[in-house]
């Protein structure tokens, strides 16, 4: 059966008042300011329905803005062998290049045009990885590739049916906690409307938890939403799992503030977003995130 570690509040507090009693606030201190750095932003797994006539923007940011212009240098692969000129273009022309972030401006722009023809009918997917490279501006450890997925599919479009079966390679990040790869199954997927339905997801948390709904929402197509539905007494679950005090306790689900989950049938991903605690007594502080993929 799955755990994580337990961890003691009060002792976590007593820590921090003694780290904070020997600090001597008469006393100046060097404040350490991080060099800056180039990332991508968004998503790390981006959708490209290469039906659409306008450019797709991969965005480029920074980790502060500058009074004047700075040059961020990039690559791309293809490992699905999608090749330039025929099922896509860049602004560079080939598969590698570079872009400015304007003076007074965090973030840039790599615009990328899809070729529709290849993809249209055909069910072909091409992905496109998107690396940060030296020189130019020191690249970030913590978001400096970013996969575009080209697809004839249009996220506007959902096939509830397309959702249904087995995601195989599913991930989950509990704070600082990660577990995986397991299965999960979406069982059910039921329209609520022309743009909503709600799925059921079966084997979240791999420790024998009963199924756990969820509400989409895709009436704006570029901000795909998935919202868990609270839910009491998960049938199967432990709270002990978490927090040996609540031990027989079973968990309950509900969103978690400002954490909303997305998903793709394009790529067939969802990211699902909750909070978790001891029915009857509360919520824990961390956020639960499960990553689906097929």
């Amino acid at each position: 059966m799955k755990k994580l570690l337990n961890y003691s509040y009060l002792t976590i507090l007593a820590f921090l008042l003694i780290s904070l009693s020997g600090c001597d606030k008469t006393k100046e201190y060097d404040i350490a300011v991080p060099p800056p750095e180039a990332h991508f932003a968004g998503l790390d797994v981006q959708v490209y329905a290469t039906r659409n006539t306008a450019p797709y923007n991969v965005v480029v940011g920074t980790t502060d803005v500058a009074s004047v212009d700075r040059v961020v240098t990039y690559k791309v692969a293809t490992p699905t062998n999608a090749v330039p000129g025929t099922h896509f273009t860049i602004a560079t022309g080939n598969l590698s290049g570079s872009v400015v972030i304007p003076a007074g401006k965090s973030t840039a722009n790599i615009p990328v045009q899809g070729i529709y023809a290849p993809y249209n009918g055909t069910g072909r997917i091409d992905t496109l990885v998107f690396t940060l490279s030296q020189p130019a501006m020191t690249t970030s450890t913590f978001f400096s590739t970013v996969k575009l997925i080209l697809t004839g599919c249009d996220e506007a479009n959902v096939d509830l049916t397309a959702l249904l079966g087995t995601y195989a390679h599913t991930n989950e990040l509990y704070g600082a906690s990660a577990y995986g790869p397991y299965t999960t199954t979406i069982s059910s997927a039921t329209s609520t409307g022309p743009t909503s339905a709600t799925i059921v997801v079966t084997n979240i948390w791999d420790s024998g938890w009963g199924p756990i709904s969820f509400s989409l929402d895709w009436s704006n197509p570029s901000n795909r939403t998935v919202t868990v539905i609270p839910q009491t007494n998960i049938p199967g679950s432990n709270a002990g799992d978490l927090n040996a005090t609540y031990a027989g306790i079973k968990m309950q689900v509900r969103p978690f503030a400002g954490n909303n989950g997305t998903f793709s049938i394009c790529s067939q991903t969802l990211k699902l977003t909750m909070q978790l605690g001891p029915t009857g007594v509360g919520y824990f502080g961390s956020l639960y995130q499960v990553n689906m993929a097929r």
